[in-house]
């Protein structure tokens, strides 16, 4: 995936209810249960059917580490999949999102004042509506370049234009070089 889309999916995560499935027979037997059957399992995660059978009879347990990765990420991606609606449509409605993020930030602006680029670390609110424009684009299968374009228009909005009160000349912001991003609901 990619960096601003794990971070959406991070913060996501956190507003599980329960824990996801940790040993590796029974994320095998949740993947089964979900996909409801073991060859669609295998063909899934890359691996042979019988491969699947000995997970989910526990004759295997530790699984290497590339299959063992493949495995959280898809038991994660299908985990309490009505809390993740939930969580986004609160975040999309009412509560907003934070971000977090170390990364070079610069605007384009009239001449005469200091555009140029630098390293901040910002950690702003974001009302709902940036957020409803972030998680509509991820699911919409918007790439990492794209949910950066929206983040950079909503870092300008709420951070640089503070809603409209303040740098109205304001053009553009470039928003590059990401260190870090985090989000949280």
């Amino acid at each position: 995936m990619t960096l601003f889309g794990d971070g959406l999916e991070a913060a996501v995560q956190k507003a599980f209810t329960r824990p996801a499935p940790k040993s590796a027979p029974a994320q095998m037997r949740y993947l089964v249960k979900q996909l409801k059957g073991t060859r669609a399992v295998a063909r899934l995660l890359g691996i042979s059917q019988r491969t699947v059978e000995r997970y989910v009879k526990n004759q295997i347990k530790k699984p290497r580490p590339d299959l063992a990765a493949r495995m959280d990420r898809e038991v994660k991606k299908r985990w309490q999949p009505q809390v993740r609606a939930r969580a986004r449509q609160r975040a999309a409605t009412t509560g907003g999102i934070v971000i977090d993020t170390r990364a070079r930030i610069g605007y384009t602006a009239p001449i005469g004042s200091t555009d140029d680029d630098r390293v901040r670390h910002l950690t702003v609110a974001l009302p709902p509506r940036h957020a409803a424009r972030l998680f509509g684009a991820q699911e919409a299968g918007a790439g990492d370049r794209e949910l950066r374009r929206i983040t950079a228009e909503a870092l300008k909005e709420v951070y640089f234009q503070d809603d409209g009160r303040r740098a109205g000349q304001l053009e553009e912001v470039r928003f590059t070089d990401v260190e870090r991003v985090e989000f949280e609901l």
